[in-house]
């Protein structure tokens, strides 16, 4: 008999998980996800790609390397995500430990004293009216997870935790983009600021050639005027190169967690971009771009918290067993003072006044939602990544041209100054239209070739590289 009661307790368990797996599922990427062919006139069928490289091959200025490490160590918003990690880590180590039982420890000690006119005794009756009753007891419940409630409800903390170290990850490939294109900025500032005091200085002697060449009769007096405003017009554009340089070391530090102030670097003319630009498959973002594998945990989470809502409607399994020392005399409480009791509950809700539908229909939108975030930040990562490649080939296709330009421009000053000290076919409106025209060239010449390094800085972190240091 007490066999085959075994064996129906067996059975039953094996049945009962069993309808547990069919409550719940298991998370497979869904297969409408699109993660192919992301990337604009890009054919490939190479999985490499300039992501899995060390951020010292990319960036080779030893100056830039050392300001990368730091922010790497210092920057608060890293250290920020590093503790959002820290609290979800707690958070499942708390999912971890709901499969086990609780137990608690309970000491009392009772001292009770009853009214004798309450309990409407003759004066004549000596019965006890003060009772002491001490106890000691383990109290424990244990909720068996019959349809995967709490594997589900760990599943989700673990992918909310996969999430923030995802995040984190993300927050150090924007961190590293963001020091790199700054610094970047922060030479290019500089070169364009070499370039106008140069300009400045070739100015104010222009200034002194045209007074002279009005002296000798040979340009008027609206000549020396204009040569004036010209010199003017390259200083007075001065002071704002140098504000946006001290505000871009200023956005520096703070990426490096540090209080405003100077930032050691090298040369805008020493700098060489990284030129094997291989961007593989577009499917390879699921792995290597952070904020990808951050939207899919975030999918994940919400798939498991769907399977958590259906666990609702079936019932709850909890056994509860408590034991321990009683009795009414600290003398006797070791002698025949034992008590226990073991309780097995089954609680199957019938009506709740909606409330599992509507936590099952809220998870199902939550889950679809958070596909849609998912699927939103795989076709942005493309399209951030299409953007990059086509803008560092657009500032390749401007380099002839604007070497070039520059070129024919500084022919063109050299020529008109040589022609109004000696000819009358020209006058000084000429000389001053070349002139800016030069100057504007030289410094879209330095844009262009910071567009280009910012580009490679962008497709580095559109394809998910800079976490790995």
């Amino acid at each position: 008999m007490k066999r085959n009661h075994k064996i129906s307790i067996l059975f039953a368990s094996i049945l009962m998980l069993s309808l547990g797996a069919c409550v719940t599922q298991q998370y497979k990427r869904p297969a409408e996800l699109k993660s192919d062919a992301l990337y604009r006139d890009v054919q490939s069928a190479d999985s490499t790609n300039i992501a899995n490289l060390p951020t010292s091959t990319l960036f080779t200025d030893p100056q830039l390397q050392v300001l990368i490490k730091e922010g790497i160590e210092n920057n608060l918003d890293l250290k920020s995500a590093i503790e959002r990690m820290n609290s979800a880590a707690a958070n499942l180590r708390l999912s971890k430990d709901a499969f086990l039982p609780s137990l608690n420890l309970d000491l009392s000690a009772t001292d009770n004293k009853q009214s004798r006119a309450a309990l409407n005794l003759p004066s004549n009756i000596a019965i006890p009216l003060e009772t002491q009753l001490y106890r000691a007891q383990l109290s424990t419940a244990w909720e068996l997870d019959i349809w995967g409630k709490l594997g589900s409800a760990k599943r989700s903390a673990l992918a909310s935790y996969l999430q923030t170290e995802a995040a984190k990850r993300a927050v150090q490939t924007q961190l590293v983009s963001s020091i790199a294109n700054n610094y970047y900025t922060l030479l290019a500032l500089d070169l364009q600021l070499k370039i106008t005091e140069q300009t400045l200085a070739s100015r104010i002697k222009n200034v002194e050639a045209i007074r002279a060449l009005k002296e000798a009769g040979i340009v008027n007096g609206a000549a020396v005027v204009q040569s004036e405003a010209n010199r003017y017009a390259a200083e007075v554009s001065i002071p704002d190169l140098k504000r946006s340089i001290r505000e871009t070391e200023n956005a520096l530090n703070v990426l490096l967690g540090k209080s405003a102030g100077p930032i050691a670097r090298t040369s805008f003319e020493a700098q060489q971009d990284y030129k094997d630009l291989q961007v593989g498959l577009s499917s390879l973002l699921l792995k290597n771009r952070p904020d990808v594998q951050q939207a899919e945990f975030a999918f994940r989470t919400a798939f498991e918290n769907t399977n958590v809502a259906k666990t609702y409607f079936y019932p709850q399994l909890t056994l509860t067993a408590n034991g321990g020392l009683s009795s009414l005399t600290l003398e006797n409480f070791f002698n025949n003072s034992i008590f226990y009791s073991i309780v097995g509950g089954l609680t199957q809700p019938i009506f709740n006044k909606g409330q599992n539908r509507a936590r099952l229909a809220t998870a199902k939108a939550a889950q679809q939602e958070s596909f849609y975030s998912f699927q939103k930040t795989m076709l942005t990562a493309g399209s951030e990544v299409s953007n990059a490649l086509y803008a560092y080939q657009t500032a390749v296709e401007k380099e002839n041209s604007r070497a070039n330009q520059i070129a024919s421009l500084e022919k063109a000053v050299d020529y008109t100054k040589e022609l109004l000290k000696y000819s009358s076919a020209t006058n000084y409106t000429d000389v001053l239209t070349s002139e800016q025209s030069l100057l504007t060239a030289q410094l879209n010449a330095v844009n262009d070739k910071l567009q280009k390094l910012q580009a490679v800085v962008n497709l580095y972190r559109a394809l998910g590289g800079g976490w790995r240091e």
